[in-house]
C-alpha cells in the first residue's frame, strides 16, 4: 500500500521546488510536480482511493468508527511527548493493531489530515510511530485521537513489549495449526470411511445414505469449529482489507475456505453425495504451516533496527549525591546524572566517564571487533558493553537523544522508504488480487456452463484457483531482500539511510575518494626517527600534554601511556609551546619560532624540540592511510570498478596518499566546487560514481554523486548528506556494502522470478482442474517459504 505522506511546512520563497508525493527535492529539469513516475502513481492511487470521503465518514464521526477503541486504548500521550525546535512537538509510541501495510498508510494519511501535523511515520517492523506536529506537548491527545477512533491502541514504546507480541502470534499460530492438524487428521479418517463406502456401493454393496450423511454431519461438527477458530487469522486479515475497500493477500484465502465449508454444509444439509469438510480443513492446516515458518523466518529476517532497540532497553543505576545507587529506565535519566556502571554491564546512557578505567565492547557503534579502552573523559555510548572494571558516567544524553537511538533512527529511515522495486511489487499486488478474484470466477462459470461439469466441481476447481495464486511471494519478493541485506550490513558496520541505496549501489563503475578522514584517518601520527632517542620523546611530549592541538595530542599518543604535563607551560597561539627551565628556556613549535632556519616546504607536518645546550629535536608526523586502505582499493579494482581520489590537500601529500593506496587518478587542491564539477564531468561521461568523503567539504559532493558514504566519525552535515554511513577505523565496510548491494540485486530478480514463474506455471494447471485445493495450499505457502528461503541464503553470514 502506498502511504499518504504527512505535510511540511510551505517551503521558503526561493527554495528548491519539491515533489509533491514523497517531498524530495525535483531533479534538475524536472517537469510536472513529480519527481518520479513512480511518486504521479502513486499519488493518483491514493487521491482514486478517496481518503478524503473515508476520512470524513470514519474518523470526524466517532459512531462511524469501524472498529471501536479497545478497553486499554486510552493512553495519556501527553506524558511521552517532547518540545522540539521551531515551537514543535514529538511523540514516539507503539502501535497495537498494525498488522499490515493497509494500516501503515490509514495510519499516516489519517494523520495527515490534520492540519497541525508536519510528519507522520510508522515502521511496519519495529511498529513505532514518530509524530510531529506544530504546537506544545499537551496538544498530543487532541492529534492522536483519530487513530483511538479507527479501533488502534497506541502505548508507550517498548522494544520488550513488541517481542512479546510477536512471541504471542507465534503462539496463536501454533495452537491454530494444531487444531486443524487435529481437526484435518480425524475428518480425513470420517472421510476414507465415506469414500470407502461409495466404492462399495458401486460394486453392489457398501454404505448406505443415512451412514454416509451421519458420518458428514460429524465431519461437519468436527470441522466448522476448528475452522472458525484456526482460520481466524485469515478471516480477520480478510475483514480488514476489505473494510479499507481492497483486497489483500487474506482475502482469496477466506474467500476459498468459506465456499469450501458452505458448499460441504449445503451438500450435507441436502443429503449429497459431495462433501469437502476434509479440503476445508487440511487446506487451513497447511496454510498454517505456511503461516507459522513464515512467521519465524520473518523473526530471523527482522528489522536490524528491532535487534539494535533491544539493546538500548536496559535500566541504569542512578548515582544519588548520598553515594546510594536507584534502578532507574534510560529515559528517565537526564543529562548531568551520575550513573554507576558495573563491569560486563551494557551501558544505558551516552556519558563522559567520570571516573574508573575499563575495557568497552564498541562493536555495536564501531564495528571493531577489539575492544577500547576508556579512562575519565572518554565518551561511552549507549548500547556498548563494560567488560573490565566499573565506571561512574556523567550522562550526555538518554532515551532518544543517543547515538544508539539515532542509529535506530538511520535504519527505520532506511527500511520504510520505497525502493523503486519495492513500489513495482506492490501494485503488482494490489493489481494481482482483483485479477485472481476474476479469473476464479470465470473458472467456476466455465466449468459450470460450458463443461456442464457439476458445480461442486467446479466450485472446488474455483477454490483451487482462490488459493494457488494469492501473491504472498509476490509481494515478499523485495523487503525481505532488503530487510536481511540491511540486517547483513548492519553487522558489518554499515548503516543504510536511503531505500534506494542498494539500488543505486549495484549500478556503480566509479569509486572515488576523500583523502584526509576517508582514504587516511583523519589523525596525524609520528613518523619513526632513528635519530631521536625516548628520552627525547618524553620531554618533548611534556610540553606537549598542555596544548589541544592535533600535533601535540599526537605526540602525547605516541607515549604509549600517560604523561604529566609540565607545569607552567605557555602556548603561543599558531606558533608552538615554551616552559622556563632550571638551564634555560625550552620550546616546542615551528622552526621559525624554535630559532632552526627558515621554513621549507615539507609534504609532512613537523615540530621542533630546542633545549639549552642540546642539538634541535625534529618530530615530524603523517596522516597515514587507514590499515586497509590498499586492500580495499585492490578489492575495488577487482571487481572492475575505476578508483579516483579527489582531495583539498597539497600535490605532495595527494600523490603520496594515492600511490600508497594503489590509487592512479588523482586530483589535489579541489575545493567543495571543484569536487561537484569532478563529479558533473564524470556523470557526464557516464559514470555512475559512489562518492565516499567525511568533511564539511564533502558535503556537496556527497548530495551530487550517484550514491555517497561516509564514515561515523564525519562531519554530521556530511552524514546527514550520505547515503549510507560506515562504522570503525577501516574501508572495508565500502567493498562490503557494494558486494552486499550486487547480492540483493541477484537475490531480488531471483525471487521475482520464483514468484512470477510460480504463478504462471500454477495458475492455468488451477484453471484446468488439475490442482486440488489441498495441493493449492501446499504450493501457495511453499511459494512464500521459498522466497524468504532465498534471500537469507545471504542473511546467515
Amino acid at each position: 500500500m502506498i502511504p499518504e505522506p504527512a505535510r511540511e511546512a510551505a517551503p521558503a520563497a526561493g527554495a528548491a521546488a519539491a515533489c509533491r508525493h514523497c517531498g524530495q527535492p525535483l531533479p534538475a529539469g524536472a517537469a510536472g510536480e513529480f519527481c518520479c513516475t513512480g511518486c504521479a502513481a502513486a499519488r493518483q492511487t491514493i487521491e482514486g482511493l478517496g481518503l478524503d470521503r473515508f476520512y470524513d465518514r470514519f474518523v470526524l464521526d466517532p459512531a462511524m468508527a469501524p472498529l471501536k477503541p479497545a478497553a486499554d486504548a486510552t493512553l495519556d500521550a501527553t506524558a511521552y511527548a517532547e518540545a522540539i525546535e521551531g515551537g514543535r512537538s514529538r511523540v514516539h509510541l507503539m502501535v497495537d493493531g498494525l498488522h499490515c501495510a493497509a494500516c501503515v498508510w490509514l495510519i499516516e494519511g489519517t494523520l495527515a489530515r490534520d492540519p497541525r501535523v508536519l510528519r507522520a511515520r510508522v515502521n511496519m517492523t519495529t511498529r513505532r510511530l514518530v509524530v510531529e506536529w506544530r504546537g506544545p506537548p499537551a496538544l498530543a491527545d487532541a492529534v492522536l485521537a483519530p487513530l483511538v477512533r479507527l479501533g488502534f491502541t497506541l502505548a508507550p514504546y517498548d522494544p520488550g513489549r513488541m517481542a512479546d507480541a510477536a512471541a504471542q502470534t507465534e503462539r496463536r499460530l501454533l495452537q491454530s495449526m494444531a487444531v486443524a492438524g487435529f481437526a484435518a487428521a480425524n475428518v480425513m479418517l470420517l472421510s476414507v470411511a465415506v469414500w470407502s463406502g461409495l466404492v462399495g456401493r458401486e460394486a453392489g454393496g457398501g454404505m448406505g445414505v443415512a451412514t454416509r450423511d451421519l458420518l458428514h454431519w460429524i465431519s461437519a461438527a468436527i470441522a466448522l469449529p476448528a475452522i472458525a477458530y484456526a482460520g481466524l487469522t485469515f478471516f480477520e486479515g480478510a475483514w480488514r482489507a476489505l473494510r479499507a475497500g481492497r483486497s489483500a493477500m487474506d482475502v482469496p484465502i477466506a474467500v476459498g475456505v468459506t465456499l469450501a465449508a458452505a458448499a460441504s454444509l449445503y451438500e450435507t444439509i441436502h443429503s449429497g453425495t459431495h462433501a469437502y469438510f476434509d479440503s476445508a480443513v487440511t487446506l487451513l492446516f497447511f496454510l498454517l504451516i505456511g503461516r507459522w515458518l513464515d512467521q519465524r523466518a520473518r523473526g530471523r529476517a527482522r528489522s536490524a533496527a528491532q535487534h539494535l532497540l533491544g539493546l538500548g532497553a536496559r535500566a541504569v543505576s542512578l548515582l544519588r549525591p548520598d553515594g546510594t545507587t536507584e534502578r532507574r529506565v534510560p529515559e528517565a535519566v537526564r543529562p548531568g546524572d551520575r550513573v554507576l556502571v558495573a563491569a560486563g554491564e551494557r551501558i544505558g546512557v551516552d556519558g563522559r566517564v567520570a571516573a574508573g578505567q575499563s575495557d568497552v565492547d564498541t562493536a555495536l557503534v564501531s564495528g571493531e571487533s577489539v575492544p577500547v579502552a576508556v579512562r575519565p573523559g572518554s565518551l561511552v555510548h549507549a548500547g556498548t558493553v563494560n567488560l573490565t572494571a566499573p565506571l561512574t558516567l556523567v550522562t550526555t544524553a538518554s532515551g532518544e537523544g543517543t547515538l544508539l537511538a539515532e542509529i535506530v533512527r538511520l535504519m527505520e529511515a532506511a527500511e520504510q522508504g520505497r525502493a523503486r522495486l519495492v513500489a513495482l511489487a506492490d501494485r503488482v499486488a494490489r493489481i494481482y488480487a482483483p485479477v485472481v478474484h476474476v479469473a476464479a470466477l470465470a473458472t467456476f462459470l466455465g466449468w459450470w456452463l460450458l463443461l456442464a461439469a457439476p458445480w461442486q466441481t467446479a466450485m472446488m476447481h474455483a477454490v483451487a484457483v482462490l488459493i494457488i495464486t494469492c501473491p504472498c511471494a509476490l509481494g515478499l519478493a523485495v523487503p525481505v531482500v532488503q530487510v536481511v541485506t540491511g540486517g547483513r550490513l548492519m553487522r558489518r558496520g554499515v548503516l543504510l539511510k536511503s531505500a534506494t541505496a542498494l539500488e543505486r549501489l549495484a549500478q556503480v563503475d566509479t569509486v572515488v575518494f576523500d583523502k584526509t578522514g576517508t582514504l587516511t584517518e583523519g589523525r596525524p601520527a609520528l613518523l619513526p626517527d632513528a635519530g631521536r632517542s625516548p628520552a627525547d620523546l618524553e620531554a618533548a611530549a611534556g610540553l606537549a600534554a598542555s596544548s589541544r592541538h592535533p600535533l601535540a595530542q599526537a605526540l602525547v599518543a605516541a607515549v604509549g601511556r600517560p604523561v604529566a604535563a609540565a607545569a607552567d607551560v605557555v602556548e603561543h597561539p599558531s606558533r608552538g609551546l615554551s616552559w622556563a627551565g632550571p638551564a634555560g628556556e625550552w620550546r616546542l613549535g615551528s622552526r621559525a619560532f624554535c630559532g632552526v632556519g627558515e621554513a621549507v616546504l615539507e609534504t609532512d607536518p613537523e615540530l621542533f624540540l630546542v633545549r639549552p645546550g642540546r642539538a634541535p629535536v625534529r618530530f615530524a608526523f603523517r596522516d597515514a592511510l587507514r590499515p586497509d586502505a590498499a586492500n580495499t582499493v585492490r578489492r575495488l579494482r577487482e571487481r572492475g570498478l575505476a578508483v579516483r581520489l579527489l582531495s583539498g590537500d597539497r600535490a605532495p601529500a595527494v600523490a603520496r596518499a594515492a600511490a600508497e593506496a594503489g590509487i592512479g587518478e588523482w586530483q589535489s587542491g579541489l575545493d567543495p566546487a571543484g569536487k561537484v564539477a569532478a563529479l558533473a564531468a564524470l556523470a557526464a561521461a557516464g559514470q555512475r560514481v559512489l562518492m565516499v568523503g567525511d568533511g564539511l567539504n564533502d558535503a556537496p559532493a556527497l548530495a551530487a554523486a550517484h550514491v555517497s558514504m561516509a564514515p561515523a566519525a564525519a562531519a554530521d552535515v556530511s552524514q546527514s548528506a550520505a547515503d549510507l554511513v560506515f562504522q570503525g577505523g577501516r574501508l572495508a565496510p565500502v567493498a562490503d556494502a557494494l558486494d552486499a548491494a550486487a547480492t540483493a540485486g541477484v537475490r531480488i530478480r531471483e525471487n521475482l522470478v520464483l514468484a512470477i514463474g510460480y504463478n504462471a506455471l500454477a495458475v492455468p494447471l488451477a484453471v484446468l482442474g488439475h490442482v486440488t485445493p489441498l495441493v493449492a495450499a501446499v504450493a501457495m505457502s511453499s511459494s512464500s517459504i521459498l522466497v524468504i528461503g532465498n534471500a537469507l541464503r545471504r542473511g546467515r553470514r
